[in-house]
């Protein structure tokens, strides 16, 4: 029989209705992070005029360096000439400027012969400004000479990261940007002997491809975490490798990281620089490029001094939330109405490597959402020094169309499966030190982690001793996790942001109703359910615990699990902290908004009483955990957490590395040493 046109169009209407508000509770953001530039961004755009009809120009104040030097019509004639000519002025009569018109003029050369396909001597020539500019910020014999307030510094540092880019591009391009290498470089000058080595947490295997920074436009996050001085910011992907460490598979696939190349020349040594100053073959220049983990240091020590490093902490995490694979509306969608199928992606996932001396921050989604949502917060947070050399980001992914308290269970034996990996002994004081975040439902269920069931949560459904109920042992096991637990005594801090304490309006007989026509449940679990009824007739004096099937009704305002939630025992010492929605009386949301809330989630749900902190944050639902004052307060939380840490001793110890950064002196041994053409001039 045909269904009528009808009943078609009001039952499209209510699969709409469902959608709109379940949307309420999610935290899906656009899958569009980042975009690919027409042409990489440079800070010398403006004053070397690299886009102009003429093409790039040198600065003003070189080119009244070269008037004094009689040299403006070398310039005009032969520009391949004059770097040499200045270089040899530069050896009688040393000065930071001609170091520095070196630089900027060997730059300039390098992309003009670039235009003209000339790959190999525009590779030199933008070896010689690398050197040039290097010399020009770091070379002792200039000290006197360099003013950090001169916009000729801060250039000086963009011709040396400029540079050094179109360096790496090169390597790249031959697939010979790889760390644990050294290449041997033969220029018509001079060779050179460049070493790549990782610095930081992350191992040479972990390196897949490299992007650039600068070819990429942040999109779907607000703020860019971008700091100034030396290197090259990369975006890194992630490989598998043999002989992966026990955290390394709570990484998800190709996951980006960030990483910033710096080239450190090392001083001579010995006679071999003595017989350089008497005439003779100069010595290889050695060298080192070093791929430094920003999240570990965000400045090294060269020539015996601080040296800031450029580093950008947004855009490589753009980049990985813009793959294919990681569609947030996707993967909250699988989770919301494939409960079934989404567990095989649930679990614990990190997007940075474990630190045993970290303390973690795990964040948990809410209804129909994705660990994705909590991106601008974890932008923003990792962005400070203090966060960052403290704290550790952990993700958790669940199957929101179950009830809350099955997932809660669940991420119950994950927590525990993960202390097994990690710390077997129980001997790591930062992973007892654990903060949880939570959003919405993921608020519920992150509370149930620190909450002691006792016996109340089994009285909701019965009287009777759980002894005596008839089930299969593995029905038994899943019902006693469910119904009896003790709370995580690792995990110090909740803190739960638009949080139902009390159930939500939006769960009624309409929205269940069609939530039930929607979410696939596993059958498998149905069938156990109806079971143990029909094996226990009369034993269950309240059913609704056992017969509610999805998150929705979990959800709902008369859910009997909120009232003994409210009252049950927490873990000695745990605070929980608690951020609530209010939207103003202006727009949509506001206008629906029937009761003070955030349009979702009523004031008198959201509020508790006895929590450690309470913040009012005039945002709606869906962009509470996303508002700038949400991520204050949970800065605030985060720094309180450590600064009572700091005074009863039990703070983490510093970061240690697990790469040492290289001296001025020394190549780490073993590098397997392949030969290219030419790289310095």
């Amino acid at each position: 029989m045909q269904a009528s046109p009808t009943s078609v169009s009001v039952a499209r209407s209510r699969i709409v209705a469902v959608c709109v508000v379940i949307a309420g509770y999610s935290g899906c953001a656009s899958s569009n992070f980042v975009m690919l530039r027409d042409m990489p961004a440079s800070p010398l755009a403006g004053s070397l005029q690299l886009f102009s009809h003429r093409g790039p120009q040198p600065t003003a104040r070189t080119v009244q360096l070269l008037r004094r030097y009689d040299l403006v019509e070398v310039l005009d004639e032969d520009a391949n000439q004059l770097t040499g000519k200045l270089q040899q002025l530069n050896d009688l009569e040393p000065a930071a400027e001609k170091v520095y018109a070196v630089a900027e003029l060997a730059y300039i050369q390098g992309l003009q012969l670039e235009r003209k396909k000339n790959v190999t001597a525009a590779l030199e020539r933008y070896g010689e400004a690398v050197a040039a500019s290097y010399m020009y910020l770091l070379d002792s014999q200039f000290d006197r000479e360099r003013n950090p307030y001169d916009p000729q510094f801060r250039r000086a540092c963009d011709l040396y990261n400029g540079a050094l880019e179109q360096v790496l591009r090169s390597l790249k391009s031959r697939g010979e940007l790889r760390p644990g290498h050294s290449y041997t470089v033969a220029t018509e000058r001079k060779q050179y002997n460049v070493t790549v080595v990782m610095c930081g947490n992350w191992h040479a295997e972990d390196f897949g491809e490299l992007e650039f920074v600068s070819d990429y436009e942040i999109e779907g996050l607000t703020n860019l975490y971008h700091t100034f001085g030396l290197g090259v910011p990369l975006i890194a992907i992630r490989q598998p490798h043999v002989d992966e460490d026990t955290a390394e598979k709570y990484y998800p696939s190709q996951l980006a990281f960030p990483v910033t190349a710096l080239l450190r020349v090392l001083p001579h040594q010995g006679t071999q620089h003595q017989d350089h100053n008497q005439g003779k073959n100069p010595p290889p220049q050695r060298c080192v490029l070093e791929l430094h983990d920003p999240t570990v240091t965000s400045d090294i020590l060269v020539g015996g001094r601080k040296v800031p490093l450029e580093t950008d902490l947004s855009t490589h995490l753009a980049y990985f939330l813009d793959q294919p694979a990681y569609d947030s509306k996707r993967i909250a969608t699988i989770g919301l109405l494939q409960p079934d199928t989404a567990q095989q992606l649930r679990g614990l996932y990190m997007v940075e490597p474990y630190d045993p001396n970290k303390i973690p921050v795990m964040m948990v989604h809410g209804l129909w959402s994705s660990p994705l949502t909590w991106m601008e917060m974890f932008n923003d947070l990792r962005g400070l020094p203090e966060i960052r050399k403290h704290y550790q980001f952990w993700f958790y992914l669940y199957p929101t169309g179950q009830p809350f308290w099955v997932s809660s269970a669940q991420l119950r034996a994950d927590l525990e499966t993960m202390r097994d990996d990690l710390d077997p002994t129980r001997q790591i004081t930062a992973l007892d030190q654990m903060v949880l975040v939570g959003h919405s439902m993921g608020g519920l269920v992150s509370k149930l982690q620190t909450l002691e069931s006792g016996n109340e949560f089994w009285e909701i459904v019965t009287d009777q001793p759980f002894e005596q109920l008839k089930a299969s042992d593995e029905d038994r096991d899943a019902l006693a996790k469910t119904f009896f637990f003790q709370p995580n005594h690792s995990i110090r801090r909740v803190v739960m942001i638009g949080t139902p304490h009390r159930g939500s309006e939006f769960s009624n007989p309409t929205t269940q109703m069609l939530g039930r026509v929607l979410i696939d449940m596993p059958q498998l679990l149905v069938r156990s359910r109806d079971q143990i009824l029909r094996d226990n007739p009369d034993f269950f004096q309240d059913e609704r615990l056992l017969t509610i099937d999805t998150s929705i009704e979990s959800l709902a305002l008369d859910s009997p699990v909120m009232p003994v939630m409210l009252t049950a025992r927490a873990a000695p010492g745990v605070k929980y902290h608690n951020i609530v929605g209010v939207v103003s009386d202006h727009g949509v949301i506001g206008s629906v908004a029937t009761k003070s809330g955030d349009g979702i989630v009523s004031f008198a749900s959201a509020h508790l009483d006895g929590v450690t902190s309470e913040e009012t944050v005039d945002a709606d639902h869906v962009h509470l955990h996303r508002h700038p004052r949400s991520i204050l307060e949970v800065r605030r939380v985060l720094i309180e957490h450590l600064n009572e840490l700091k005074r009863t001793e039990l703070v983490a110890v510093p970061h240690r590395q697990a790469v040492r950064p290289v001296s001025d002196t020394t190549i780490p041994p073993g590098i397997v040493q392949p030969s290219i053409p030419g790289l310095l001039q």
